[in-house]
């Protein structure tokens, strides 16, 4: 087994075009696991090691999170890299459920950006240890000064320099180390050379006011370095030992800078990672006790106790589907018999694989704390497993809710088929991706975080499954409700040889303030017999399926029932069914009905320089704004607008603030629609009802 003090298992996450994935490519290559770098967008065609996916080299972007490991030094790192985008926020999500550090990456330009923000909550929440990197050091306007305060006034981060970049823009030639104090430079054809000299003149008081700041930081949290530092000179080890116990608290980040695009800084970034950030056995897991009512334990990281593993990411593989698993305890080896906690079915392992990007090693068996992958095992995203021995669950990480849908068709049978399968593996694989038929407009609506998301999916369904869809504009679900009270008397009379049909139905509609619907029964004197009371309640419900003004279902409707009358013999439960339905249609049209549409509650972040503009794009989409909060100079909006105004808004709002705006929304009730666009509504259902009569 493996010594657990030398594995770390890390992320690197950060906003769009930060660089993750050209610097997970060069810690690859200066780790040796590949052997000649290819850029993200690359010209030769290959594209970069992590971005498997045809789609992501074509873009330019990560889509999915991908996983790799490499051996620096004697330390195996687990590394995944993840998306930046705000559509895949559940790569993030997932990756950093089952890791035990980060690397947050910066742009030295752009600095804290939204996504920055986000990720950094998503690693607050998970309670993640992180380390920043302030890359692109070799870009003008470079800054990492302005990063690193940025770092503290936006993320409230106890930002901490361990690094003083020697020369910067075109000029950057390496870094200042502050715990060695000594000069790095980074030679050869990829900086895979590194030489250490004397620090240059140029920098000695920047130097040394850093340093200063460094020990002073790192000595809250180590008494020996505070008394070391009083009687002169620390050593390296006490500094590296203070500055790991503050940064597994949480209550320090360390701070590197770099270039990995010019290969300058990775290599004692690797040597911090093993340096400060945590090992498996340091970081707190808990644990669900199922057979006792569900109470929080700690896992123990202890390769002999009973296995506990969290597949956390699924993938549909060349062989068949491919479970990422984090394991926590025990020991997994190939041909053990496992237990799916969730559906309580024993697996037997059959493969076993380290993943490297889409490649893979088999191995024999894993141990508490690794990141491996199994195949053939059917399971959900979120699934614990165990030996069988014990009846526990890994909490589960957060999903957020899906904000946007579309309507897709199939263009023939066979594409028919190819879809069904696509969505299928799609939703399991993907927490936040949804799919239902709607039953009012029978279209297949699939939802997602946002318009990018559902597009790269659509695009996935054309490639990988062949399967050629059309894309409409999704159908909001529209409401109709009455607005005052009108009476009903109706009689169902019907009269066909044999027993004909008799049924007279009373009363009165008016609309209902709390719920959907509700029938009340006032018949005295048995007018109407007891066995079709509950006919005409059926009579009703069927009513509210359709509004007459737009086919919408109605809601909010009390149906109260005071007379009636019935015959001997032709009364029956159809017959009241039928006279109740009638009755509806009577008095709804008295009682002045309305149609309704869902109104969201929208909250759009962005910079405060595109606040004006914010609010101006949601005023346009008939949006009613509730509030603005600021903090420094990110303002976040909220507001109410109806969801068919919503459509296509994530696109502009990214073209009005330089992609620098993100908004969630959900559901928050249902409000008339304007006289305007009710008519409008009206006109167009009458049309379309005409062409289905004409078909």
């Amino acid at each position: 087994m493996r010594d657990l003090a030398k594995a770390r298992n890390i992320g690197i996450s950060a906003h769009i075009d930060s660089g993750k994935t050209t610097l997970t490519e060069r810690i690859l290559f200066y780790t040796q696991r590949i052997h000649a770098i290819h850029e993200v967008r690359g010209k030769d065609g290959v594209g970069a090691t992590m971005d498997s996916m045809e789609l992501e080299r074509e873009r330019g972007i990560t889509i999915a999170s991908a996983a790799t490991f490499c051996d620096w030094k004697d330390y195996t790192i687990n590394i995944i890299d993840t998306p930046g985008h705000v559509d895949f926020t559940i790569e993030v999500e997932r990756a950093l459920r089952v890791l035990d550090g980060a690397i947050l990456v910066l742009c030295s330009v752009g600095g804290v950006q939204s996504q920055s923000i986000t990720v950094n909550r998503q690693m607050t929440r998970y309670r993640v240890p992180r380390m920043a990197f302030i890359n692109k050091c070799d870009r003008t306007g470079a800054n990492p000064d302005r990063v690193t305060q940025q770092l503290r006034d936006k993320l409230n981060l106890n930002a901490v320099p361990l690094q003083v970049p020697i020369g910067l823009e075109s000029d950057l030639a390496g870094v200042v180390d502050l715990v060695s104090m000594k000069a790095l430079y980074f030679e050869g054809d990829q900086g895979e050379i590194i030489r250490e000299a004397e620090i240059p003149d140029n920098l000695s008081e920047e130097v040394a006011t850093k340093r200063e700041a460094l020990l002073d930081a790192a000595s809250m949290f180590s008494d020996e370095l505070m008394e070391a530092i009083l009687e002169g000179e620390p050593n390296e080890e006490m500094i590296r030992a203070a500055i790991r116990k503050g940064t597994l608290a949480r209550e320090l980040t360390p701070v590197l800078v770099g270039s990995a695009y010019k290969n300058k800084g990775i290599q004692p970034l690797l040597d911090a990672v093993t340096y400060y950030l945590p090992n498996p056995q340091e970081v707190t897991n808990y644990a669900l006790d199922l057979n006792n009512e569900e109470a929080e334990f700690r896992v123990t990281n202890d390769p002999k106790d009973p296995l506990i593993a969290l597949a956390f990411k699924l993938e549909d593989g060349r062989y068949g589907q491919l479970t990422y698993l984090r394991t926590y305890q025990g020991t997994m080896r190939k041909g053990d018999s496992i237990v799916n906690i969730r559906t309580g079915k024993k697996i037997k392992v059959g493969r076993l694989v380290r993943m490297h990007a889409d490649q893979m090693e088999d191995i024999e068996e894993t141990g508490a704390g690794d990141i491996v992958a199994l195949f053939g095992v059917d399971c959900a995203s979120g699934d614990t497993f165990t030996d069988g021995s014990v009846n526990y669950s890994m909490s589960s990480m957060h999903v957020p809710a899906p904000v946007i849908s579309l309507a897709i068709r199939p263009v023939d049978n066979k594409a028919q088929g190819n879809m069904s399968k696509a969505l299928n593996r799609f939703t399991k694989e993907d927490p936040t991706f949804k799919t239902f038929v709607d039953t009012e407009t029978n279209e297949t609506i699939i939802s997602g975080m946002g318009e990018l998301h559902l597009e790269v999916y659509i695009e996935r369904m054309k490639r990988e499954y062949k399967a050629e869809v059309e894309v409409g504009a999704p159908q909001v679900a529209y409401r109709e409700t009455v607005t005052q009270k009108a009476e009903f008397n109706y009689t169902h009379k019907k009269q066909t040889g044999g027993s004909g049909q008799f049924g007279r139905v009373a009363g009165y509609l008016e609309p209902l303030e709390e719920g959907e619907y509700e029938f009340v029964d006032k018949i005295v004197g048995g007018v109407i017999p007891r066995e079709f009371i509950s006919s005409c309640d059926k009579g009703f419900q069927k009513a509210m399926a359709k509004g007459s003004l737009v086919g919408a279902p109605i809601t909010g409707i009390r149906c109260v029932i005071n007379d009636g009358s019935s015959h001997a013999v032709d009364s029956s439960d159809v017959a009241f069914q039928q006279a109740a339905l009638g009755a509806f249609r009577d008095g709804y049209l008295k009682a002045k009905p309305v149609i309704m549409e869902p109104i969201m509650k929208v909250a759009v972040e962005g910079p405060t320089e595109f606040q004006g503009g914010i609010m101006g794009s949601l005023n346009q989409r008939r949006g009613m704004i509730i509030g603005t909060t600021e903090e420094e100079d990110y303002t976040v909006v909220e507001a109410e607008v109806p969801l068919s105004e919503m459509f296509g808004y994530s696109t502009d709002l990214r073209s009005l603030t330089q992609g620098k705006a993100e908004f969630t929304m959900e559901f928050a009730a249902y409000r008339p629609v304007p006289k305007s666009v009710a008519e409008e509504l009206v006109a167009k259902a009458k049309k379309e009802k005409e062409q289905q009569d004409k078909k």
